[in-house]
Parts: structure tokens; sequence; C-alpha cells
């Protein structure tokens, strides 16, 4: 049950500029790692629940830096603590997995790096009132909540909001260019193009998701306003998901925005904790946590195939120089992505469907790259980071194709638009 002392607009305008756009040089970065589980040696059934719940237990003892949780459909996810430097980042969570890896191992389990479950129809496993309430509310508007609950991983990166000064480092510039870069993100990285089994006709499944759910709590806030003052703003007018009591059911209003029920105070008054969590049932694809999280990649394949996007993304991000080239490259793409906001707009919806088989992604995504690969050095790659990421360049970007394409060369039949 949360606290009891109710806060007014006010106080939440003040809490949500306080705590989610802290400025100040560029110093930390963290990644979240997104994986499905699955048996090896039939990975298009389904695994036992109490076969995962074994597994959990385990994987709890583990002597882990990183955060271990999960997501409603079983999917485990290593969130990293925030790191001073790319190599320091990596080496964590690589060492992480390497434990993770070898006990899933010794269970006969295995985790899979894909966007969306290639096989296997959405089955959730936690029963927990936060994810009962997320499935009633999303279950409202079609499949795409349980999907994406279920049946989804990510490689979310996390680098500083900037500094409160203008320039390539500054804050505006920052929140600007994410949601601009994003859209190529996601068609470099688009690594989810199957359903079942079969193909959906988007290379990024997942993507296509989140543009079909709640856009209340989906897509970005308007961008011509002060980062801070839109993010507010976005906050309050979002749709509450639900009111939380000391049952295990609890209440999901249809329609109610945090605004209106900070106005009404019914059916009880809304308290800081009531605020917090309501942003946290917030998921657009660039979401402010004090940092700024980027949550338009798709999971990658390979035991290390994570690393590239990470990579790339802090290189474009936290080289002064790389953030100024890279913010030239990808502004004219906000003539095509237009006025509607990500991740509906036909930028990022191309992104998702074509890839980097779209011109100009493509043309982009080049540029991005080679900008990342001279700037990984500068920040303190290491030769193997930097080799990783310029390997990826040339197997997908300079010939316009991305992880999905891999997915989809040897799958005869016609392609089904989700």
């Amino acid at each position: 049950m949360p606290d009891s002392k109710a806060i007014d607009e006010a106080e939440m305008e003040a809490r949500l500029h306080g705590i989610c756009f802290k400025t100040g040089p560029p110093r930390r970065i963290g990644v979240e790692l997104e994986w499905l589980m699955y048996d090896p040696h039939d990975p298009a059934q389904p695994v036992e629940a109490a076969r995962l719940e074994a597994a959990v237990t385990a994987l709890r003892e583990l002597p882990l830096a990183s955060a271990l949780t999960f997501e409603p459909g079983g999917q485990l996810e290593l969130s990293s603590l925030p790191a001073d430097s790319l190599t320091a980042c990596v080496e964590s969570a690589a060492a992480d997995l390497v434990l993770v890896r070898a006990l899933l191992a010794e269970l006969g389990l295995g985790i899979a790096g894909h966007g969306h479950d290639p096989w296997r129809p959405p089955r959730r496993i936690l029963t927990t009132p936060r994810y009962d309430s997320m499935e009633t509310y999303f279950d409202r508007r079609g499949p795409a909540g349980r999907s994406m609950m279920c049946n989804t991983a990510s490689v979310q990166v996390c680098v500083d909001a900037g500094q409160e000064e203008p320039g390539p480092l500054g804050l505006g510039r920052r929140w600007r260019l994410a949601h601009l870069l994003g859209a190529v993100l996601t068609a470099a990285f688009a690594n989810s193009p199957l359903r079942e089994g079969r193909p959906t006709g988007f290379r990024s499944t997942r993507q296509t998701l989140w543009a079909a759910m709640d856009p209340g709590r989906t897509l970005a806030p308007p961008d011509d306003k002060d980062p801070r003052a839109a993010w507010a703003g976005y906050v309050l007018d979002a749709p509450v998901m639900a009111i939380r009591d000391d049952g295990t059911r609890w209440a999901v209003p249809d329609g109610l925005t945090f605004r209106q029920w900070a106005r009404t105070g019914l059916p009880r008054p809304p308290t800081q904790d009531d605020l917090d969590f309501h942003v946290s049932t917030l998921f657009p694809p660039i979401r402010p946590r004090g940092h700024l999280e980027l949550r338009m990649i798709d999971a990658q394949s390979g035991d290390d195939g994570w690393i590239v996007p990470l990579a790339v993304t802090v290189a474009l991000f936290d080289d002064p120089e790389a953030a100024e080239t890279v913010y030239r490259v990808v502004k004219p793409l906000a003539e095509t992505a237009g006025a509607r906001p990500a991740p509906c707009n036909p930028l990022w919806m191309t992104a998702a469907r074509d890839a980097l088989t779209d011109p100009e992604l493509r043309n982009t995504a080049v540029a991005c790259f080679a900008t990342a690969l001279e700037a990984l050095p500068r920040i303190g790659a290491s030769p193997a980071v930097v080799s990783a990421v310029a390997d990826f360049a040339d197997r997908y970007v300079a010939r316009g194709r991305c992880p999905a394409d891999d997915l989809l060369a040897p799958l005869p039949g016609k392609e089904e638009r989700s």
C-alpha cells in the first residue's frame, strides 16, 4: 500500500522536473539486457512453469553485479549498475552473463536474443497485482499488450540526460537526438521478424507492438516544448493503469488521467508513491529516469551481440565530436518523421517494417556507424569492442541489412502483415 500523504499538482510537477532529468556532464552509462528463456532441445515448446520457477530461484543465488528481474512471460532481465566507462559497463555485464548462461546450461535451459519470441504464443508466468492490472488494462485495446508483456525482449541503453547548457551535450539536444537516432537504431538492430515461426511483414515486430498499444503511455511526448515541461505534462495527462490498495486485485480505471485523479481525489487522493508507480507504467521510446533510457533496440542474437548497440549508442551520445556530427546527420530525418510522435510516425514505422532496405535509413545508418567507429577509441573502447562494431557495420549496415534478415532469408512463403 502506498504512503498516505497526498500531493497536489504543483508538487507532482516539481517532482517530475527534479527526478526525471538530472543534468551534468555525461559520465555514467548503463545497459538493461532482456532475454527469452527456452529449452535448446525444443525451442518452440513453452518451458514448464515449474522449470522456470526453479531456474529463477537458482539464478537469484548468483553473485551478480547487475540487478536480476523477470518479465511476465518469464523473460530474464539484467540491469547493470551505472558505470563510469563503456569498458566497465561491458565487462561487468559480460561477467554476469557468463554466470547466468553457465547455471542455465546446468538446468538444460538457454537464453535467446530476439526482439520478439519467434516460436511461441504469449503466455504469462508471473501473477502479481501489477501484471494482473497491466493485462486487464492492455486487453481493452487488443492483443498487442499481452505480446509485449510476455514475448518481447530488448537491449535498453541508458545515458546521462546531459548538461543544462546548450550544445552537443546539452539536455535539449540529446533529447531531440534520441528521438531521431532512435529510428536508425530500430532499423539497424531490428531482430524480430517472426511470430510463431511465420514472418509478420515487419523486421521489428516488437516495435510494431509498442505502436499498437495505448498511445497515452507508449508514444513520445510532444517535442515543441522544454523536455521537462513536455514530460511533466505527458505524465500527468497519461491514463492511470491501476489504483493500488492492500488487496491482490487493484482497481483498473478506464480513461482516468493522473491529472484528473489528482484533481478529484477519488477514490482516494494520489500520493508520491502513486506518482512514481504511474511513471513506471509509461513506456515511450525514450524514458527519462534521471538519465535517458533508450528503449527501441531489439534484443540481439549471439553471446556478445548486445555489445554493438550499447557501444554505438554511447559513442554517439557521449563523445562531443560524434554527438555534434550525428545530430547533423539525423536532423533531416525530422522531415520524414512529420508531426506525429514516435513510434507511430512514418519514419519509425518505416524503420520497423523495412529497416535498412529503406535508402534514407541505410545512408543515415552508414554515416552513424562511421561516426561511432571514429569516436569509440576516443572514449576508451577496447579493440575487441571496436572490432565488433566494425564487423556489424560490414555485415549488415553497409549492405542495407539487419539481423532480422538472417532469420527471414531461409524462410519460404509470402510475408504476412501484422
